[in-house]
């Protein structure tokens, strides 16, 4: 027979792993910087800019032998040419997207363009930015602290209206090549000369520029080294947050919200599926630099 003190034992033992799941400290919660469909409207862009980046540069550069073979991979120039209209049909719905969801975004939060375009979290150009980006040379050359950044940054909001300016000018000559009959009938045919230099070299300085500016920003800067996933998880850690969005804290605290905006994290499998999607468009980003350097330095030696 057991004893009193083995009864009790026996007793006890099955809620002991309960107990230890009720004692275990729960992860940090997160800030929620960015919805979920801000994400995917993202993730989409990747997709249909690195189509539009590799597929295009292989038409330019047609003269490099990187560019036939991997024209040759994506299955000849022609299907290629499909691939870049069909990218440039979802970059097309990704803007269209955004800008209903400002709508939107205007008639639940803000009840008017005036707040929205113009409020605390404004994403136009404002005398704040001026200050800040003066403060922020300052700070690289050791004369003067670290600048106190809110919502956006400075270059946040350049990296936000280079997609319109690409929008109008890439997308505008990229439908006039696309459909020449139909634009020809109200435009000079000299026009699709001019609106094939543009398109070419505007892509090309926006390719150059999303790969070596906007990835260092976003992820080669020392504080985000060797990458910034929360554009992706849409998730970021509190400590994050008050050093590089100090003003954005305070503010959230003042007003109380910050509770609000504060979810567990991301499970471990959906971090891990991310950073793999992240890690190539980074590598293919990276590889494009390589091949455009190599084209207009090498290729005619």
């Amino acid at each position: 027979m057991p004893t009193d003190l083995e009864l009790h034992t026996l007793e006890t033992q099955p809620l002991q792993p309960a107990l230890e799941r009720r004692r275990a400290p729960r992860p940090e919660r997160e800030f929620v910087r960015f919805t979920r469909l801000q994400r995917a409207l993202h993730a989409c862009m990747i997709v249909s800019f690195l189509s539009l980046a590799t597929t295009g540069l292989t038409l330019k550069f047609s003269y490099t032998g990187w560019a036939v073979l991997l024209s040759r991979l994506l299955g000849g120039f022609q299907t290629a040419g499909y691939i870049h209209r069909t990218a440039a049909v979802l970059m097309f719905g990704v803007f269209s997207t955004h800008l209903y969801n400002l709508y939107q975004l205007k008639k639940s939060e803000y009840k008017s363009w005036w707040a929205l375009l113009f409020g605390p979290n404004t994403m136009l150009p404002t005398r704040q930015d001026l200050r800040q980006f003066l403060a922020t040379m300052k700070w690289f050359l050791g004369r003067g602290p670290r600048p106190q950044y809110g919502r956006w940054t400075y270059w946040e909001k350049f990296d936000y209206f280079a997609v319109f300016w690409g929008i109008a000018i890439i997308g505008s000559t990229g439908l006039t090549l696309w459909f020449p009959v139909f634009f020809t009938r109200i435009l000079p045919g000299q026009f699709l000369n001019v609106a094939t230099i543009i398109h070419s070299d505007e892509a090309l300085l926006a390719t150059g520029f999303i790969f070596t500016v906007h990835f260092f920003n976003t992820h080669l800067r020392p504080e985000k080294f060797p990458m910034d996933t929360t554009v992706f998880t849409g998730h970021m850690p509190l400590a994050e947050l008050k050093r590089d969005k100090p003003l954005e804290y305070e503010a959230l605290v003042a007003s109380g919200k910050l509770e609000a905006q504060l979810e567990e994290p991301q499970p471990e499998i959906v971090v891990r599926t991310i950073r793999a999607f992240a890690w190539i468009a980074l590598s293919i980003g990276f590889s494009t630099v390589v091949w455009i350097i190599y084209a207009m330095l090498f290729a005619y030696r």
